[in-house]
């Protein structure tokens, strides 16, 4: 039996990228999955995979994190298919990476603030009830665009702050009811990365001469093993901290 057989996970940005990652570490661990994003096709893809693969169920809802609505849309379904919640993973994310900050107008800091910041706070208040009830577990993604200033992070190293912040408070003000919560802080090598390497070289060159092993994690290997970690009870005492996780160079609280 898994870690997490019979526990009930919503991931954002599920279908690709870093969330993929999650989502099959949470399913070769028997989780059930409610995988969340803005592009269907992307999480159809990813149910089919997963759901063949590791024989687990997987809700599929397309929906913008930016509107409030549409969050408790999918939380809704969530319960409405399985019938609690057990653990809130906030991974999507959105922005104008590579784009210095002078360059930025203000809907290019929307677009950060609102996919990442105001998501996380939607996503949070609407599982409060369920991640109550089930003495549950919230993972946010911060970045450490935030932590050391990189050049071209303006907007996205902003909503990362914000999200370590709010995650801050709600350990504090859900402590008591059970709830945990972490951040983690990830630096994985996915095919939007590899976008961003091609695109700004010399940002990818000055980000890889800060990993101290001079590669990047692995969106399920390391990532995604930690995130299990994190939501297991294992981890019931583990709440407020930021892990880093770069480069398979382990957790830095």
């Amino acid at each position: 039996m898994g870690k997490m057989e019979g526990k009930v996970v919503i991931i954002t940005g599920g279908g690709k990228g870093i969330g993929f990652g999650l989502s099959t570490a949470f399913a070769k661990e028997g989780a059930k999955l409610v995988l969340t994003g803005r592009t269907v096709a992307t999480l159809e893809g990813a149910k089919k995979e997963l759901e063949e693969k590791y024989g687990v169920e997987v809700l599929t809802v397309g929906a913008d994190g930016a509107s409030e609505e549409q969050v408790q849309h999918v939380v809704e379904e969530a319960v409405k298919k399985f019938g609690k919640i057990d653990v809130l993973i906030n991974n999507a994310q959105t922005s104008k990476s590579g784009m210095m900050l002078e360059q930025h107008s203000k809907e290019d800091f929307d677009l950060a603030i609102y996919s990442g910041l105001y998501a996380t706070f939607f996503y949070m208040k609407a599982c409060f009830p369920y991640l109550k009830e089930s003495k549950g577990a919230i993972i946010n993604f911060a970045s450490g665009a935030g932590l050391a200033g990189r050049a071209g992070q303006s907007s996205y190293a902003a909503a990362k702050e914000g999200i370590r912040g709010l995650s801050r408070v709600a350990a504090t003000e859900w402590g008591p009811y059970g709830i945990n919560v972490n951040v983690v802080c990830p630096l994985a090598m996915t095919p939007g990365l590899e976008a961003w390497r091609k695109e700004y070289p010399a940002l990818y060159e000055q980000t890889i001469k800060g990993v101290p092993l001079g590669h990047f994690a692995d969106a399920e290997k390391d990532i995604g093993r930690v995130c299990v970690f994190l939501a297991s009870e294992d981890a019931s005492y583990l709440t407020g901290e930021t892990i880093t996780l770069q480069g398979g160079s382990g957790l830095r609280p």
